[in-house]
């Protein structure tokens, strides 16, 4: 008897481990997946169908679906399709299924088309917005990484795009910042579409892209720039952070522009992990040391708020108020720390906006503060 119950003990007992053996691998699984999202190169689309276009008294009304956020979200987007694109307005009436928006410019989709609705523009800069521009090779320690730039004056924007995101996602302020005499470089780096992949295959968020911003400053300066001005968008603001934290030609950049910038990764990955999806902080650790382990970095060390650059140019903080990717709370902390570091920030919130859709929510308001910015702190400046 005494024999079968220690047995008993000794089965439950193995039981018992290889359950908490299997949890932690799917733990541990859990965390990896995690990790990859963030630094695994991915160039998703949202498809939406057209289901109908109407005549309106003002011009034409195009009703899609509205299976993705992105269909509904409010504000001025492109909608794009096989063959042609159109710029819409914000959102005019919506039921669960369908969002109606006005056509304001471009071609109009037929009944049924599949259709893409994107805060980036759908095509290149003139096509698109009408300007004329050239595609250059960028050099990189990696190779040639490619860019469009627009040509105008000696002062120069280098545009920055985020994780994931595409050169084109920066430019529909091209054309109040070509008004006032910019030549604007849209960048890639690595491990973008043409461009050199990294020799591990993966995103540091920032910790080594900032080299090819590098790059491209250096190119501008070969081709004609006196004065230039880096514009960061998402992880696109850390890339830009960490130039002026490591590289030897930040203290030649003349104002900085930050759109919904993820400042700081430990905070985003506390924000998007924890308070979004609700993972315990020991999870959200773990995500990020796997990240530290594959990527040969320190992801506290891609803080601008804990570790803020030596060079701190002017710069424009532009946030939105409904960002769910880079919280808010964050580049407000940021914004505060700058008069207390000797780092001249304006920083401004837009109600309502999400990430990175400041512009598609008050394009006035937008441009009329980058177009002053960049006045004052780079036009301004011989």
């Amino acid at each position: 008897m005494v024999s079968e119950r220690r047995r008993g003990f000794r089965a439950a007992g193995v039981t018992g481990l290889v359950v908490l053996a299997l949890a932690g691998v799917a733990v541990v699984g859990l965390c990896w997946w995690g990790a990859a999202q963030q630094i695994t190169p991915s160039r998703g689309t949202h498809s939406e169908t057209v289901l109908a276009v109407r005549d309106a008294p003002a011009g034409r009304h195009v009703v899609i679906t509205a299976n993705n956020p992105s269909a509904s979200r409010p504000g001025t987007y492109w909608l794009s399709w096989d063959g042609g694109a159109a710029r819409v307005g914000t959102v005019l009436a919506q039921t669960p299924g369908s969002v109606e928006r006005p056509l304001l410019g471009g071609s109009t989709p037929t009944l049924g088309t599949a259709v893409y609705v994107s805060a980036p523009m759908p095509s290149d800069p003139k096509t698109t917005l009408g300007l004329d521009y050239a595609e250059v090779m960028v050099p990189t320690e990696l190779g040639p990484a490619p860019a469009w730039l627009v040509p105008a004056g000696d002062a120069w924007v280098i545009a920055v795009h985020g994780q994931n995101g595409r050169r084109k996602a920066l430019a529909p302020s091209a054309p109040a910042l070509h008004r006032i005499g910019l030549s604007l470089l849209y960048v890639t780096y690595r491990n973008d579409e043409g461009a050199p992949a990294s020799p591990d295959g993966l995103l540091h968020l920032g910790g080594s892209e900032w080299r090819d911003v590098e790059s491209a400053v250096r190119y501008a300066f070969d081709h004609g720039a006196r004065r230039v001005a880096l514009f960061g968008q998402s992880n696109g603001g850390q890339i830009v952070g960490q130039f002026l934290a490591r590289s030897p030609l930040a203290g030649r950049v003349s104002a900085v522009l930050l759109d919904c910038p993820t400042s700081s990764m430990p905070r985003v990955a506390e924000y998007v992990g924890g308070e979004q999806m609700g993972m315990p902080d020991v999870l959200v650790g773990l995500v990020n040391r796997i990240i530290d382990w594959r990527t040969g970095q320190r992801m506290d060390q891609l803080d601008l708020l804990s570790y803020p650059p030596a060079y701190r140019p002017p710069t424009l903080l532009l946030q939105g108020a409904a960002d769910r990717e880079a919280p808010p709370a964050m580049n407000r902390d940021l914004a505060a720390l700058g008069p207390r570091i000797g780092w001249p920030i304006q920083y401004e919130e837009f109600p309502g906006a999400e990430h990175t859709q400041t512009w598609n929510a008050d394009s006035t308001r937008y441009e009329r503060l980058v177009t002053s910015f960049f006045t004052r702190n780079l036009i301004n400046t011989r």
